[in-house]
């Protein structure tokens, strides 16, 4: 049965440092389609049958071509395997431009959040989630997994992201000072040996939960939004971080392939390419290209 090759497949992935869970997920659906019809290898019109059961284009080329890099590993071992002609075209999702907040916007933002609630405490905790979001770059994702014991002496130690990476990430004094401050909070409501941020019950906090209340902080600082514009999420605060640290580059090609590695690394993107992305996503960083190039030409003339 299919459901085998499948099995050996993921493992094979996760072996190489991939985590591999929503597309083993995807792959498992596929098998189990396929046993289902009673056949034991990957067939082309089975494939295309398969990922054409969602409604969007772009998620059945993605559910497409999760099979046909599965298929081209299985044909190696078994030419009876076909490997399915990618007729939906390119997995690759077009990238939403993103919003950058000015800091003004970042500063009434955060004292939204610091009062947010009725509790002293509720308010201390979105003021700081935030606050190091847009001061460190996190991943949302990132932020709410830390424990006490990640924090240290040399900053914040965020462990097992993508491909299994940990990193550290250095902390301001003011970042520090604050964080200390919520934490001094929190002592008297649960003990700190667990999640850093957590609800008033003590729990981590819910991820949908997070969203829904930065959404209303959005909406009551009156940041712009509606059709057609940006979408302003807790993830807005990570790309701010990124366009301001490139906003501070320092000129010359050495120092600037210096700087993008390192903010990649800072940041815990697995390909520079993802950094410098920015650089043609965010209209103020076009904006200083352009001022760079006719600056250049000007004095090249």
């Amino acid at each position: 049965m299919l459901s085998q090759t499948v099995q050996n497949y993921i493992e094979v992935r996760r072996a190489a440092g991939f985590k591999f869970e929503a597309q083993a997920g995807l792959l498992c659906s596929f098998a189990a389609y396929v046993d289902a019809r009673g056949e034991h290898y990957v067939r082309a019109s089975t494939a295309i049958e398969w990922a054409g059961l969602v409604a969007k284009v772009p998620q059945r080329a993605h559910r497409l071509w999760i099979v046909i890099r599965f298929a081209r590993h299985a044909h190696v071992d078994d030419p009876r395997h076909e490997v399915p002609p990618p007729v939906f075209g390119s997995e690759t999702w077009p990238r939403r431009t993103p919003y950058i907040l000015s800091q003004g916007e970042v500063a009434r933002l955060l004292q939204a959040a610091r009062g947010y609630g009725k509790s002293p405490l509720l308010g201390a905790i979105y003021g700081t989630l935030f606050g190091l979001l847009a001061s460190t770059g996190l991943r949302i994702s990132e932020a709410l997994r830390l424990r006490y014991a990640d924090i240290t002496p040399d900053g914040l130690l965020i462990r097992n992201t993508k491909f299994r990476k940990s990193r550290l990430v250095v902390l301001h004094d003011s970042a520090r000072a604050v964080l200390e401050q919520y934490l001094s909070q929190r002592r008297a409501f649960t003990p700190l040996d667990d999640h850093v941020f957590v609800s008033l019950r003590g729990t981590p906090l819910i991820r949908e939960c997070v969203d829904g209340i930065f959404r209303e902080l959005v909406k009551r600082i009156g940041l712009p939004q509606g059709a057609g514009l940006p979408r302003i999420t807790p993830h807005s605060l990570r790309h701010t971080f990124a366009v301001r640290a490139l906003q501070t580059c320092p000129d010359g090609r050495e120092q600037i392939a210096r700087h993008m590695v390192a903010l990649s690394t800072y940041l815990g993107h697995v390909d520079a390419a993802a950094t410098y992305w920015y650089l043609q996503a965010t209209p103020e960083l076009l904006r200083d290209i352009a001022s760079c190039c006719e600056r250049h030409v000007e004095n090249a003339s």
